[in-house]
């Protein structure tokens, strides 16, 4: 691991460390986007490179992609892979019952098609993350092109009747010009403030003509591993209901812990 890191990204180091122990070898692997994201990616490929490990991942944007293949690790389509072992990502947002909100890279649509093709899913964060209710980090809605000023008016009328604390609608931009996601589209992003009932506002998003989906993430995260800058990881299990505290080694300065 690099010398250098600042506390936060040595939190996201050890929660990547930790999560890539999972893997298997022979596994199918669902491979996130982001920033702790690509802790996980340099994590992975550091034991495809010294222990042999053998997998084949399935990138959620074009960023992962390019990354995984020059670090060596062997990717694939998920048409071709067609289920997944395990999905290791990051996101914006996780509460108590591990819903999630992802898509501040912009990459919700892959990350949730992959996450809900695999067996489980492993989320990867830090402790600030952790919300009492989602909806401080703005909520990711992928929407087409066309009309899209008519659905952002859609989504808004349709918010006043959801128990949400904000109602803020904005498109999110790249400079000047809209965002435009790996599927050609566009983001709005939702500043809620607070979701009181996540899954009925995903439900009812979705509904929503021109919508193709939303960063909230419900019944599908398994494991959340949340670390600290001193090494410190909180293993939490949905399903086992159990959290474990443990302490990962920072490991020595390797080369696949080069900068992006």
């Amino acid at each position: 691991m690099p010398a250098a890191l600042s506390p936060i990204d040595k939190a996201k180091f050890v929660a990547a460390r930790r999560a890539v122990a999972f893997v298997e070898d022979g596994m199918r692997l669902g491979l996130g986007t982001g920033s702790t994201a690509a802790w996980m990616v340099r994590c992975l490929a550091d034991r495809v490179q010294n222990e042999g490990l053998r997998v084949t991942g399935v990138p959620t944007s074009t960023r992962t992609a390019e990354l995984a293949r020059q670090l060596g690790i062997r990717i694939t389509s998920l048409d071709e892979a067609k289920w997944l072992d395990l999905t290791i990502d990051g996101a914006d947002e996780f509460d108590a019952n591990l819903a999630l909100i992802k898509g501040g890279g912009g990459a919700l649509l892959q990350e949730k098609i992959v996450a809900t093709a695999s067996d489980q899913m492993i989320v990867i964060t830090d402790a600030a993350k952790e919300v009492a209710h989602l909806g401080a980090f703005p909520l990711p809605v992928e929407v087409i092109p066309f009309g899209w000023q008519t659905t952002r008016a859609l989504v808004g009328e349709t918010l006043g009747s959801l128990d949400v604390l904000g109602r803020e609608v904005t498109l999110r931009m790249n400079g000047d010009r809209p965002f435009v996601t790996d599927e050609g589209n566009y983001i709005l992003d939702l500043h809620l403030g607070r979701i009181d009932n996540p899954r009925q506002l995903s439900l009812v998003m979705n509904q929503i003509p021109g919508v193709v989906e939303n960063g909230l993430f419900i019944d599908i995260c398994d494991i959340v591993i949340v670390g600290h800058g001193d090494g410190r990881v909180d293993v939490r299990d949905i399903n086992a209901g159990t959290v474990a505290h443990e302490v990962v080694e920072f490991a020595d300065t390797d080369n696949v812990f080069g900068a992006d």
